[in-house]
Order: C-alpha cells, then sequence, then structure tokens
C-alpha cells in the first residue's frame, strides 16, 4: 500500500506503507486496524504536527550519535543503520506541512 498524501500547496508526496504509518504515528494520527487509510491534516493542527516530526528525528539523530560514540569508545565497529533516515523519509512531507500551513491548505491522504 501507498500513502499519497495530497495538499493545494504543494505536489503530492508519496510514502511507502510503513514509513507514511510511522510519519501519522509519529504526528498523532490513528494507525490501528486500517484507521488511516483515509484522513486529514487541518492547517489549524499542522504547527502541532510539523514540532512532533522534528522532535523524533532530533531523537532519531540523537541516538545515533550516541550508538556511534558508545562505539567509538569501546573500539567497537560502528554500529549499521536505516539506510534512509526518518530525516530523509520525512522531509518532503513536512515540507508540505510547512506550505500548507502558511496558505492554509489542508493536507489529506485516501480520497
Amino acid at each position: 500500500m501507498l500513502y499519497k498524501f495530497k495538499s493545494k500547496s504543494t505536489g503530492d508526496v508519496i510514502m511507502l506503507e510503513p514509513n507514511g504509518r510511522r510519519v501519522l504515528e509519529i504526528i498523532g494520527k490513528d494507525t490501528r486496524n486500517g484507521a488511516s487509510k483515509q484522513g486529514i491534516v487541518l492547517a489549524a493542527d499542522m504547527p502541532a504536527a510539523l514540532a512532533a516530526l522534528e522532535a523524533a528525528v532530533a531523537h532519531e539523530d540523537e541516538e545515533r550519535k550516541v550508538a556511534l560514540e558508545k562505539a567509538l569508545a569501546e573500539h567497537q565497529a560502528a554500529p549499521r543503520f536505516e539506510a534512509v533516515s526518518l530525516r530523509q523519509r520525512a522531509l518532503p512531507f513536512m515540507d508540505m506541512l510547512r506550505w500548507s500551513a502558511k496558505d492554509g491548505h489542508d493536507i489529506v491522504w485516501g480520497v
């Protein structure tokens, strides 16, 4: 399954299901039992959604940094991380949130 996020302010953002579900969970959307197959992020909710994504990205960045520092301190091999970070996956959606909030347009998916 794909998530296709749409806004009048930007082009569509398409994500594979696991990545889209993770982003939706971070911004507080219910993803259990297929609840996230369609939905909306209201323009008024976008600042909070953007803040949640920024916090999650910062948290993941910090976890990676700490794991790398620990491995170096213990003379271990550097840990292996996912090839594509949350920062990279979420950036197009975060840009969509910024532009849509600025223009006052909602973001929808599954409609």
